[in-house]
């Protein structure tokens, strides 16, 4: 086993093994030999450790994993060994041959070039990833400004959104070239070359300046004018602007820091809960077992909730810190992925489950319980609905359940979802038809769950008593139980609905449905296909009585007057009348008479 290694590489710490610290250690010494001589060469230095701290931290997958010969051995073989780029400076200097590189849009990285920037560098970048002149990218910028009026915001976006290449190896991706130790020294001997030119030219300059107005010139106050005048327009607002977009990026990751954990803790409270609650069998999710028709444990379900929810919001939890800790350290593509896993397979449990959930109420099956009722035409029959004292509650009308127990200690299902209908026959005796629904994944398995449902009555003195309720064993779980009472009666036979039965009856009458809730505590004759309320107090006849100056409203009619103008409705029909056209309108005709026509 070697010993593992901890080095401090161009800012970043690594864990490597022993061996390959010491060939790499070998390998940083010869490039530090080879440019002894050279210009810049503690630039050139940084940037090479710069470029290989990179290329390792593309290559650990988390902060404890160790890095071996493997990892060193690519690193070099991407940077080149250092005898390959030893290059005589006088020959470098007089006759400069540069490394021949295909360049390629494949492994160019986009970045604003602020060497040449006339604003923020993204022409002079676009200009470099698409190896063009820079020219023809900032005369698209003024027909698109122009022309359509969306260059601006698209060269904000772009500012915003493309980075700067800063250091020497961003400039060299820039533009295509490998990131190696020939082209990091060739960068950095070429900005020399170029400082050293800028600072001849201004030294020329200054000193010529210096010496036409050294006695008229405050120099302190020239100075600050020099280093005023430093900071462009362009310069500003681009400071401007990305301090309003910071501000804003802070308040999002504010934002998305309180919601995530806001929703985490959520989540661990209460799906966690009811999973741990399911699991001991703590009495309260018997609604929920009974519900559950798929039958998936509970607590299984809350874990695959609370991964599917979860993930995605810690996620947004931790987008949030790292828009607020600029340095914050990676959970690591590890974790990661196995984030990914856990949430795709929550994700595909849960629509699994709710597709077996949603099977169980595929079909709808009936069962018919038909009985013959000793009620002829002219016969009174009352209906009332009746509660058993074993299931009596406080429960609303409607078409949800509960759990109660039965005579002999069992639970069951409570429903009071039951349907009232009236219909006439033409035969000369009512009947009675009792219509059990329940779901199933299956015709079998509804059919047997409709059988399962337990629904009573008793008629006694042409008094038909009605349960208010239904039951059937917890082992039939919650399919949608339902009965319907279909009641018909023989024509001109009579019947009286009890206030009880109210809310079992329909809203509305029509032909398959002829009493309706409206009607209750009323006595109503059947009719072929129609009813007939015998006890119902007539319509009340109102009158309506209006008079203004300009609107009279009464038993005559209507009489509008405005303007010297009157419209008059009556029983005779319609007169307007104006100062010079006169219409009168009646079963005769239209009568249109005018004073111009006199």
């Amino acid at each position: 086993m070697n010993k593992t290694v901890n080095i401090n590489l161009a800012g970043i710490f690594f864990h490597i093994d022993e061996d390959a610290y010491l060939k790499l250690q070998r390998y940083l010494e010869a490039i530090k030999r080879s440019f002894t001589d050279s210009q810049g060469r503690s630039e050139i230095i940084a940037d090479i450790e710069a470029r290989i701290a990179e290329l390792f931290n593309e290559r650990v997958q988390n902060d404890k994993q160790v890095i071996g010969i493997k990892q060193v051995d690519d690193v070099i073989a991407i940077m080149g060994q250092p005898e390959d780029y030893i290059v005589d400076d006088e020959i470098f200097e007089d006759e400069p041959q540069p490394v021949k590189t295909k360049k390629t849009a494949s492994n160019k990285k986009l970045f604003r070039d602020s060497d040449s920037a006339y604003v923020a560098g993204v022409s002079s970048g676009l200009a470099h990833y698409f190896g063009i002149d820079a020219i023809w990218i900032r005369l698209a910028w003024i027909l698109l400004i122009f022309g359509l009026g969306t260059g601006v915001l698209l060269y904000i976006l772009l500012w915003i959104l493309v980075p700067e290449a800063k250091t020497t190896a961003e400039k060299i991706m820039m533009t295509g070239e490998p990131v190696n130790i020939s082209n990091i020294e060739k960068k950095i001997k070429d900005g020399f070359e170029n400082v050293t030119e800028t600072v001849g030219k201004a030294a020329k300059n200054v000193t010529d300046s210096v010496t036409n107005a050294a006695k008229n010139v405050d120099l302190k106050k020239q100075s600050n004018n020099i280093k005023s005048s430093s900071q462009t327009f362009f310069d500003a607002l681009s400071n401007l602007i990305m301090f309003f977009v910071k501000l804003f990026a802070k308040f999002i990751g504010i934002l998305l820091i309180f919601v995530g954990a806001a929703t985490l803790i959520a989540l661990i409270i209460g799906l966690l809960s009811v999973g741990v609650v399911d699991i001991i069998h703590i009495p309260g999710l018997d609604m929920v077992e009974i519900a559950n028709t798929g039958n998936t444990p509970i607590w299984l379900v809350s874990i695959f909730t609370f991964f599917a929810v979860g993930i995605p919001f810690f996620f947004l939890f931790y987008l949030g810190l790292k828009i607020l800790v600029t340095n914050l350290k990676s959970i690591g593509n590890f974790a990661k992925f196995t984030l990914l896993g856990l949430w795709l397979i929550s994700v595909i449990a849960l629509v699994v489950i709710g597709v077996r959930q949603a099977s169980e109420h595929a079909y709808d099956e009936s069962f018919n319980k038909k009985v013959e009722l000793p009620v002829t035409a002219n016969d009174t029959l009352t209906v009332k609905m009746v509660s058993s004292d074993s299931f009596h509650s406080s429960f609303n009308r409607n078409n949800g359940f509960k759990i109660k127990h039965n005579e002999a200690g069992e639970k069951v299902i409570y429903s009071t979802d039951i349907n009232i209908r009236v219909k006439s026959t033409s035969e000369d005796t009512a009947k009675l038809i009792i219509e059990k629904h329940a779901d199933g994944s299956d015709y079998d398995i509804a059919l047997q769950r409709a059988k399962n449902i337990v629904y009573t009555y008793e008629f006694e003195n042409n008094t038909l008593y009605l349960n208010d309720h239904l039951i059937t064993h917890v082992k039939n779980k919650f399919s949608d139980q339902e009965v319907y009472v279909y009641l018909y009666l023989p024509e001109n036979a009579v019947v009286y609905f009890s206030q009880s039965t109210k809310s079992f009856l329909s809203y509305y009458r029509n032909s398959n449905n002829l009493v309706s809730r409206e009607l209750t505590n009323h006595y109503i004759k059947i009719n072929a296909e129609a009813s007939e309320c015998l006890d119902c107090p007539e319509e009340d006849d109102f009158e309506i009585e209006v008079h203004t100056p300009k609107l009279k409203i009464n038993d005559d009619g209507i009489e509008i007057t405005t303007d010297g103008n009157e419209i008059k409705i009556d029983d005779e029909g319609v007169k307007a009348t104006s100062e010079t056209v006169r219409v009168n309108i009646n079963s005769d005709g239209i009568e249109i008479d005018s004073d111009e026509d006199n």
